[in-house]
């Protein structure tokens, strides 16, 4: 590996599983001297996940918290950068909810469940990171938004809005942070692939290997590689932008 994180103290929110595991994972073969791994409930699936961290010769640590609650947020941005010895160079905001719901019958709450978790958590730690990372001189953050934040399905309507504000959120944050050397992007991926989901979704997987020009879904490595390209200093004139990371899938003529 060319450990292009080497040194680097991150912060990965909901990394019990799937994306956030992929992540977490490919930040530590690239040389990050220390992960913390967020969990909201699953407290053993992040340990497996610290401990894999540790494996690739990372230090590592679980941090537990409800990222629908503002001070929860702040508290654990706050632990990261104390356990990191006052550091914390890198930010993934990588936790999030992805209910499928009609908006027929939706309620106030349930739309408010999906916002809180995808995006007002986004604000919140991102603003708390933004305040340690001004003081060490810069740093990175970046959002797990989606593709679609500009291309919804239905049943979707709570999550892609949720996802689309995301995106909008990273860019405004670029423009204001900018000058603190702080840099903010998302990764928007499309079908990522998780243990059951062929027998789960067959067709829905079956249409999506039809449609993408690579034949295949999405690894949560894939994933990973883009949030590492973002963290690195590879990227060091990247901000504001949205990665889409799909298999050309949103390149496919819709007509």
């Amino acid at each position: 590996m060319s450990r292009l994180l080497e040194g680097q103290f991150a912060l990965v929110t909901g990394a019990s599983g799937g994306i956030g595991r992929g992540i977490a994972l490919r930040f530590a073969e690239e040389g990050a001297a220390g992960i913390a791994v967020h969990c909201r409930t699953a407290v053993a699936a992040a340990g497996e996940v610290a401990a894999r961290v540790r494996e690739s010769g990372a230090r590592s640590v679980v941090l537990q918290a409800d990222l629908t609650d503002e001070d929860a947020c702040r508290g654990l941005v706050r632990e990261a950068a104390e356990w990191g010895g006052g550091r914390l160079t890198a930010l993934v905001n990588n936790a999030g909810v992805q209910p499928t719901q009609p908006l027929d019958g939706m309620t106030a709450a349930d739309w408010r469940a999906v916002v809180d978790t995808n995006l007002t958590s986004v604000f919140a730690c991102t603003q708390a990171a933004a305040e340690v990372m001004r003081q060490q001189g810069g740093g990175t953050v970046t959002h797990i938004a989606s593709i679609e934040a500009s291309a919804p399905a239905a049943l979707h309507a709570h999550y892609s809005a949720s996802k689309a504000a995301v995106v909008m959120h990273a860019r405004s944050a670029a423009l204001e942070y900018g000058p603190y050397g702080i840099r903010v992007n998302t990764v928007s991926p499309g079908l990522i692939d998780r243990e059951g989901l062929a027998e789960a979704w067959p067709d829905g997987v079956r249409r999506w290997r039809e449609a993408a020009p690579t034949g295949r879904l999405g690894r949560p490595q894939d994933v990973g590689d883009a949030c590492v390209f973002l963290a690195s200093r590879l990227a060091s004139w990247v901000t504001g932008h949205d990665l889409v990371v799909d298999g050309g899938v949103t390149a496919r003529p819709t007509w």
